[in-house]
């Protein structure tokens, strides 16, 4: 066993390393969760990553994300990703697409894709995310923060746990975010991301929530 993973060893087996190694993910957003759920899983050895964002690092990423830094201001955030991609772990097949996930490209980004990890930051692109995940009979790994509070869930496909977390006409609040509420979320996905991807049990629809102000835990749904 390659000895980068040998501290993964007791927590997973060498078997479910081995099966990590054979599955790809693909990361919907390259920002505060996204940033850090490339990191986690460039880490844990999952063979393929492919990650989506259109956008770039502005001034205000600064404060929680872990790709930016004030001499990447202005870079594309898929660009960020595929660097760091290539001095965490070379041995990871990464593909970064400078691209907004749409309606249209959607099922194309994810299509033969293991499991999809949410890191987008608005509703109706979730929405499109999962009606995509649902189609290509792909797992959805939703995450979400604001402030001091954090959720994820898994959503297998004919789950519908996104219209029942943002029914129609739902609005998102302050968009104020704490630079240990995307690792804290991302940590919850990418941990329910590799229980999916080992082969061991994951309930579909429950939402797991989060409060660090208070530190209180709570589960939905």
């Amino acid at each position: 066993m390659d000895e980068r993973y040998i501290r993964n060893l007791g927590a997973l087996t060498e078997a479910e390393c081995a099966l990590l190694r054979t599955k790809t993910v693909f990361v919907a957003g390259c920002g505060g969760l996204g940033g850090f759920l490339i990191e986690m899983l460039l880490r844990l050895g999952v063979g393929a990553i492919r990650a989506a964002d259109g956008d770039a690092f502005e001034a205000s990423n600064l404060n929680r994300q872990l790709l930016s830094s004030p001499q990447a201001l202005g870079m594309p955030k898929a660009e960020a990703a595929a660097a760091r991609a290539a001095l965490v772990n070379p041995d990871v097949r990464f593909e970064a697409i400078g691209e907004f996930m749409t309606e249209k490209n959607a099922p194309e980004l994810i299509r033969g894709c293991d499991a999809v990890l949410d890191a987008l930051d608005n509703i109706q692109a979730r929405r499109t995310l999962a009606r995509a995940c649902a189609e290509e009979g792909i797992p959805l790994i939703h995450g979400a923060i604001c402030g001091w509070s954090a959720q994820a869930a898994v959503i297998m496909p004919g789950d519908d746990l996104i219209d029942r977390i943002y029914p129609e006409g739902a609005k998102l609040g302050s968009k104020t975010s704490l630079s240990f509420t995307p690792p804290f979320c991302a940590a919850m996905q990418a941990a329910l991301c590799t229980r999916l991807l080992a082969g061991r049990p994951v309930e579909s629809g429950r939402l797991y929530m989060a409060d660090l102000l208070d530190m209180e835990w709570a589960s939905l749904f």
